[in-house]
């Protein structure tokens, strides 16, 4: 009886993995969406959270070094528009076409200016008295780590699907999966956004690309075309 059980229960288990995996799209929205709905009721309620003291204790009070400084600097301006800028023209010389190119400029630009508007929607204030950099505007969403998300998420979609290579492949997801999470910590360890400013950047830039690799992507990238050979 024990191992009928067993079995039956490693076969409801194989079913509901293989149930999240055929909807791993719906999956990420769903999430991400109660994520960034209950973020943005504490943020509109002007409630403080637990999620911002926890990171202000861990990142800003204990982890910020000299030394570091520089170096969460340099992760921060990986989501500046002149280095972005760079990336992109590097994308457009190196992808086969021109389609891959503007895939990632169109992908980048409506990303911004959806992190624009609600910024200027919400207008929650910046953090005060503890940054490290000088900067202006609204605080939530975390332009800068709406941006990563959107831009090296995609190039990490892109990876995942068309790279044939395991190892090479494995590599370059793990390398933006943390140039995406450094650039969110830098934000928070300079001081200029809370950490629900970044976790909601994320959100969003998630739902944005489980729906633009559905519906732009294809519109961009011809059949069997691979964007990184």
């Amino acid at each position: 009886m024990s191992s009928g059980k067993g079995r039956d229960s490693k076969t409801i288990a194989g079913q509901f993995c293989s149930l999240i995996r055929d909807n791993a799209r719906f999956v990420v929205i769903a999430v991400c969406s109660a994520v960034f709905v209950m973020i943005l009721e504490d943020v509109l309620e002007l409630e403080s959270m637990r999620l911002d003291r926890a990171a202000h204790w861990l990142i800003v009070e204990h982890l910020r070094r000299p030394w570091l400084t520089p170096i969460m600097e340099s992760f921060s301006a990986l989501a500046t528009p002149l280095t972005l800028l760079v990336l992109l023209l590097a994308v457009a010389a190196f992808a086969p076409g021109r389609r891959p190119g503007w895939c990632c400029a169109v992908n980048l630009g409506l990303v911004v200016l959806i992190n624009q508007a609600l910024k200027f929607i919400i207008q929650r204030p910046r953090p005060d008295g503890f940054r490290l950099a000088s900067v202006s505007g609204f605080s939530f969403p975390s332009g800068h780590s709406m941006v990563a998300m959107a831009f090296f998420g995609l190039l990490a979609w892109f990876v995942w699907k068309y790279e044939k290579d395991r190892r090479q492949r494995t590599l370059l997801l793990a390398a933006f999966g943390v140039v995406i999470v450094m650039v969110g910590v830098s934000r928070i360890y300079l001081g200029v956004h809370y950490a629900s400013d970044v976790v909601a950047g994320f959100c969003l830039s998630l739902i944005w690309l489980a729906l633009y690799t559905r519906i732009a992507v294809p519109l961009f990238l011809e059949d069997g075309e691979d964007p990184i050979h």
